[in-house]
């Protein structure tokens, strides 16, 4: 949002100008202010955001302005703001677990969660891995979990909260969250989690917490495996 306020203040402080120089500025302003995000995908999304914005501003021959709105309310239904501080949407890569059943192996009927599924390419790549299991996925959004739900026919789908969850009878929890919430997955996965069950965390590590495994993508993702530790309820005092 900042660098697209910049580009619009250029474009103002240029009209002066022309149109022309004025829409060249500020793009070139919005496309080097771009160049800070490591991710291509978001350098693109930053830059494109200015003139994009422009040629469907409601000036002679462009789009009313309340067109805006429609994309604006088909985000806010697919990514409500309760999920706003959770992980955003990234698929999880294909084969990405493919190793996970030797170092993680379960019995034939183990219950599995994808917490926070989204689309549900976690869950096909826990099929792939567990085609034994079953396997399970929890998501806020209610169109992400429908369209998790046509995807992956051999999951069972349910919306729902994954921090309200129960995950006392999942023998594994998968999940691919932000560095910022896992010490909470952790600490939730030690509260509830039975014994000899297993987390497993796409890319982003518990801090201080030594993992059973992990191993590096070609995508330069990482996979770590953790057995959770419950913790001994304390003895009340006499």
């Amino acid at each position: 949002m900042l660098v697209w306020l910049a580009a619009w203040g250029v474009h103002a402080l240029l009209l002066g100008l022309g149109a022309v120089p004025a829409f060249i500025g500020a793009t070139l302003v919005g496309a080097a202010l771009s160049a800070v995000y490591e991710r291509r995908w978001r350098r693109v999304m930053v830059a494109a955001g200015f003139p994009v914005s422009l040629l469907m501003s409601g000036g002679p021959g462009g789009a009313p302005a309340w067109l805006w709105l429609l994309p604006l309310a088909l985000l806010w239904w697919l990514y409500p703001r309760r999920s706003w501080s959770e992980a955003p949407l990234f698929p999880t890569p294909g084969g990405a677990l493919s190793t996970l059943a030797t170092v993680a192996p379960l019995p034939a009927g183990a219950r599995v969660l994808d917490a926070g599924c989204g689309v549900g390419d976690g869950l096909r790549e826990l099929l792939r891995t567990f085609p034994a299991a079953q396997v399970e996925g929890v998501e806020w959004s209610r169109p992400l979990a429908w369209v998790a739900r046509l995807r992956v026919r051999g999951a069972r789908v349910r919306q729902g909260d994954l921090w309200a969850d129960d995950w006392s009878a999942f023998a594994l929890v998968y999940v691919f969250q932000r560095p910022e919430s896992m010490p909470r997955v952790w600490a939730k996965a030690c509260a509830e989690m039975a014994p000899g069950s297993w987390l497993v965390s796409l890319d982003f590590a518990v801090p201080d917490v030594a993992p059973v495994a992990s191993w590096q993508l070609p995508s330069g993702q990482s996979v770590w495996v953790y057995r959770p530790l419950r913790k001994a309820a304390s003895k009340p005092a006499n």
